[in-house]
């Protein structure tokens, strides 16, 4: 369980100081890193959640690991995308001698970066996680300061005083929390908490603070400049992973730390700024004219669908008996969306990273005719965007299916409207890009592109595949995800 967090940050200082040798330590740290997450989430099926005492030291002195089927899902969900952006990162700076000095950064970074992933999913009290959350913050900051020209400086700065100040309000919360319960140990502030002004007081500024560093409506204004302005193996691992470990800490504080104050109240107001989020972003994403950027809207519009989780599951834990009919199938296809949207996501922008590679430009109107050229990629694309539709039988269609259910189990249906208008406007974006790669190649482009290599290619198209067998193969998740379900319904 330790390596999965041990093994990226050590290898992160190795390749600082062995910076021709980056690429490979950091490719072989990938494999030995999923292979850890393989082995952990099997032993979760086996055993049930464990635990780790770090030196020996338990709760509340202590650092404790916890590891159930969420996090070890997590876990595999990290592994699942930083290997091929890693392959796909090594074949990009093999190509691109310009971006030696680039790529020599890269790799500690994206490897630190992972190692505060794992620790976000696996610490067990909240101030280890807070410090897990800066650390990522941190080097996702740096790896935005990669991509090219003053806008990518500007774009870093912003998101750098964003997650400042969404870190401000963690800790305040974290110290709250302290205060009320004299520990930070998740398990034992689970049972000790109660519906007081503190309580409301921690939950709140620590509430702001995720929702921040996940970018929800209206506290996403850093995230489509961050996003689109990284370069694209650096805007796979933002959009799919990092915003997704701040949902992640947020469900799971919300359905075992602050279940108390989880009134049905405060769930609608969340579950409101999702259905803002899925409409603006998506209207917002129908108006660009560069690829990047419509992705990183696209990113705010399909976080939306993970905080419809709130409202249902807050009304579930409220409704004795009854609640257990929605609540399990709410959680469990919140999750799911996490995982698929963060798939697909990692799959457009590496797919957009071979296009915008290939012909120089990442406008919308100059891809005419790629389909033909890059028919990889393009493919690629298309499936990843067949998830973030909802249509069958990707693993969005399943996480789509089940909030649907949720929804009208609950005599919620409003958030129907939503998840269905979400869907319709994904596909209007969508298929504007589509469409103009499988029209007739734009007369006023050079038709000759810049070669590119299979790896790259294939990288983002094995991102693409796997967000689509997530729909086919659905058991296998879902009974891992009930391991030691962190929401126990009445």
């Amino acid at each position: 369980m330790v390596a999965a967090i041990l093994l990226p940050m050590g290898a992160a200082c190795v390749a600082i100081l062995v910076r021709g040798y980056a690429a490979r330590i950091a490719l072989v740290t990938a494999l030995l890193t999923a292979a850890v997450s393989v082995v952990t989430a099997i032993a979760v099926v086996r055993n049930g959640p464990l635990e780790y005492a770090m030196g020996g030291w338990r709760a509340p002195l202590g650092i404790t690991l916890r590891v159930d089927g969420l996090s070890s899902l997590m876990l595999l969900l990290s592994a699942s995308v930083a290997v091929p952006v890693f392959v796909y990162a090594a074949a990009h700076y093999a190509r691109a001698r310009s971006d030696e000095r680039q790529g020599a950064d890269f790799w500690p970074l994206a490897l630190l970066l992972w190692g505060g992933l794992n620790g976000v999913f696996l610490s067990g009290d909240v101030f280890n996680q807070y410090v897990a959350v800066e650390l990522t913050s941190l080097a996702a900051v740096a790896l935005v300061t990669l991509g090219e020209g003053d806008a990518a400086l500007s774009a870093a700065l912003r998101y750098l005083l964003s997650t400042f100040a969404a870190s401000m309000f963690y800790l305040l919360g974290v110290g709250h929390l302290y205060a009320v319960a004299g520990t930070l140990d998740i398990p034992s502030l689970a049972g000790t908490l109660e519906a007081e002004a503190a309580s409301y007081s921690a939950a709140a500024l620590i509430t702001v603070a995720l929702l921040f560093k996940s970018a929800l409506f209206p506290l996403h204004f850093w995230l489509p400049r961050a996003h689109s302005a990284a370069p694209s193996q650096v805007s796979a691992l933002l959009s799919s992973l990092v915003v997704t470990s701040a949902a992640y800490l947020f469900l799971r504080l919300w359905t075992t730390v602050f279940v108390s104050v989880a009134v049905p109240v405060v769930g609608q107001i969340i579950g409101g700024l999702g259905a803002c989020a899925i409409v603006w972003g998506s209207l917002q994403a129908l108006r660009q004219q560069r690829l990047k950027v419509m992705i990183a809207y696209s990113t705010v519009a399909q976080m939306g669908y993970l905080f419809l989780v709130v409202p249902l599951v807050t009304s579930a834990l409220s409704t004795p008996g009854g609640g257990a009919l929605w609540g399990e199938t709410a959680w469990s296809g919140g999750v799911y969306h996490a995982i698929a949207h963060a798939l697909a996501k990692a799959a457009l922008f590496l797919s957009a990273g071979v296009i915008v590679g290939a012909i120089g430009t990442d406008k919308i109107v100059g891809i005419s005719g790629i389909a033909r050229q890059l028919p990889v990629a393009t493919y690629a694309f298309g499936i990843a965007s067949m998830s973030l539709i909802g249509l069958p039988p990707s693993g969005g269609f399943v996480a789509k299916w089940m909030l649907l259910t949720a929804a009208f189990k609950s005599g919620q249906w409003w958030w129907a409207i939503a998840i269905a208008a979400g869907g319709l406007l994904t596909a209007g974006y969508v298929f504007l890009v589509l469409g103009q790669g499988l029209s007739q190649a734009s007369s006023d482009r050079d038709v000759e592109l810049k070669s590119t290599s299979k790896a790259i290619e294939y990288s983002a198209f094995a991102l693409a595949v796997a967000a689509l067998a997530l729909g086919v193969r659905v058991a296998e998740p879902l009974a891992l995800l009930r391991v030691g379900l962190p929401i126990e319904m009445p």
